[in-house]
This record gives structure tokens, sequence and C-alpha cells, in this order.
């Protein structure tokens, strides 16, 4: 049996009158990267604080390592490494001390602690900018930054809440590579973001929650296979009648048929074959098209059906 590294049970959190988490469970198994999605003022930010004790909640119980934590327990902490959204480094600082202090409030040892910092550094890429200081950084360096500072004393659990934010896709690349050797060294990570690619990418396991709930977990694959929309048929087609729209959403397994600015989407709810029924029925009705193609559901498709919220437009 897999090692449960983090584990939340029937945790409740109370603002007065709102209830930020209402009786939410989680586990999380070693080795995984753990996507944690949801919307804005779903209870990540919350729950991630709790499990960090750097917040006290009303009911439940929080295991991390196999056992309880508490804001006392230092050496649980030791052992987490936690990369924020907002970017949490000194000023006055350069790239070097930065990761140096970060990394010495973990480890006291000088000459391993030169030794992390420098694995660290060339870690994230930041060679040629040890002696920036982060005024100097471009967003997708300052992030990295952020990242080593956050990793450099080798935390077998490390939580990251979107880490990619506001950075230029080469940055992304290498802050997404960065993860999964990570994860490969060893590390188990949770893992928070917007981007729905880049969950589905890198994630092992998935957990949506809303309203302080788990809504749905599972892998990225076991999440499509929940949903109504298993596959969207786009026709590029000029002058559709009202009749042939009614007639697609007769098909076997369509359930809802859109048609706007010459582009019909068929929605199907099961099925093998239904781009080829959707082909059959303009070739017998003699309709021409411009182009037909299908979709696979995405995990923005599973968001949608499942909190009715884009997770895209929300803020972190």
């Amino acid at each position: 049996m897999s090692e449960t590294i983090v584990e939340v049970k029937n945790l409740v959190k109370r603002y007065k009158e709102i209830i930020a988490l209402d009786n939410f469970n989680m586990k999380i198994q070693k080795g995984d990267i753990f996507g944690l999605l949801g919307p804005n003022g779903s209870g990540k930010t919350t729950t991630i604080n709790c499990i960090l004790s750097l917040l006290n909640y009303n009911n439940g119980e929080i295991e991390v390592f196999g056992e309880k934590m508490k804001s006392s327990k230092y050496d649980l902490k030791k052992r987490i490494g936690v990369v924020m959204q907002n970017v949490a480094v000194f000023d006055e600082l350069n790239v070097y001390e930065n990761i140096d202090y970060f990394c010495g409030l973990y480890i006291e040892d000088k000459a391993l602690r030169k030794q992390y910092v420098e694995e660290a550094i060339k870690f994230v890429g930041l060679e040629n900018f040890t002696k920036f200081k982060p005024k100097k950084l471009s967003g997708g360096l300052l992030r990295r930054l952020n990242i080593a500072c956050g990793i450099a004393h080798k935390p077998e659990l490390i939580i990251m809440d979107e880490p990619t934010v506001a950075v230029d896709p080469q940055s992304r690349n290498k802050i997404l590579e960065g993860i999964t050797e990570l994860n490969r060294n060893g590390a188990t990570i949770i893992y928070t973001s917007h981007y729905m690619e880049e969950v589905e990418q890198i994630c092992t396991h998935i957990l949506i929650m809303d309203k302080g709930k788990n809504v749905a977990e599972g892998t990225a694959d076991e999440l499509k296979r929940s949903i109504k929309n298993t596959e969207k048929v786009i026709v590029d087609v000029k002058k559709l009648e009202d009749k042939h729209i009614d007639a697609l959403g007769k098909l076997n397994h369509v359930y809802d048929v859109k048609y706007m600015g010459d582009r019909v989407t068929i929605k199907c709810a099961g099925g093998r074959h239904n781009i080829s029924h959707v082909i059959d029925y303009f070739s017998e009705n003699g309709i021409d098209y411009d182009r037909i193609y299908s979709e696979l559901p995405t995990l923005n498709d599973v968001f949608l059906e499942i909190t009715g919220t884009s997770l895209r437009d929300q803020e972190a």
C-alpha cells in the first residue's frame, strides 16, 4: 500500500457566518503531483493554510507524514516546502543570498547549506543571475527564484500555489519541467493552478473543490469520463436550416446542438462513432461543409459541468 503523506478528515473552518470548509476530506499519497482545483472562494487557500497550521479550524483532523499537524510541529514543517503565488523574497538580497537565507532556516550545517543552495540555483537555471537583486529579474526569473527559495532545503512535501502565473511560455515550461523532476526525485507535490493544460500535463491525481467541499476527485481521464459531455463534433457549415439542427439533435447520443457564426457544435454523451453519424447525416441530406472534427472533453469542461464556473476566469 502507498504511504499517505497528507490526510484531511472532516475539516470545518468558519469565518463567523461563512463556512469556508464544510467537512472537507482529502488524502494525498506519496509520489503524487496532486492538483487542488477550485474557483475563487472554494476553500483552496484556507485548506493549504490549515495544512501548514497557519490557521486554526473549528473541527476535523489533519495528519502530515502520519502525525497530527500542529503549529508547534517544527520537525514536520522542516520536511515541507512552500511556494506561494505572491513572490516572497527580500529585495535587498541578491539571488544567492535569498536562497541561502531561506535554506538556512532549515539547514544549519554551512557546508551542506552551500551545496543545497548551489544545487537549487542550478535546478531553476539561475546560474548567470546569482548576483542580481530581485528587482533586476524578469517575471519568469523571479518566479524561478521564488521556487528555489521554497525547495532548496530538499523538502519531501512541496506546496505550489499558482507558480506559473504571469510568466512567459519559456519560463512556464522550465517551471513545469522542474516540478516533474522534483517529483521524480521523490517529492510529493500539492499543485494549484488556473491553467488546465498544466494540471492535465503534470498532475497524477486531481481534486476539485467548491464551497468548501470535495465535489470530484480522480485522474484527469477518470474525471473526464465522469461528466455528461464525452465528445464535441464541430462542423464549419454555412446556411444550416433549423430543420437540420433539430434533426442533428435527435441523433444517437446527442444532447445539445448550437449553431453560431457558420459553425455547429454538437455535444454527445457516450457513443464511439458520433462523428461518423454526423458525416452520414450531412451526406444523406446533401449538405456541403468546409471542415468537421471532434474534440474530447478537457479538464475545463469537467470544471464547467461540475461547478458551473470557468476556472480560468477566476482569481487565485
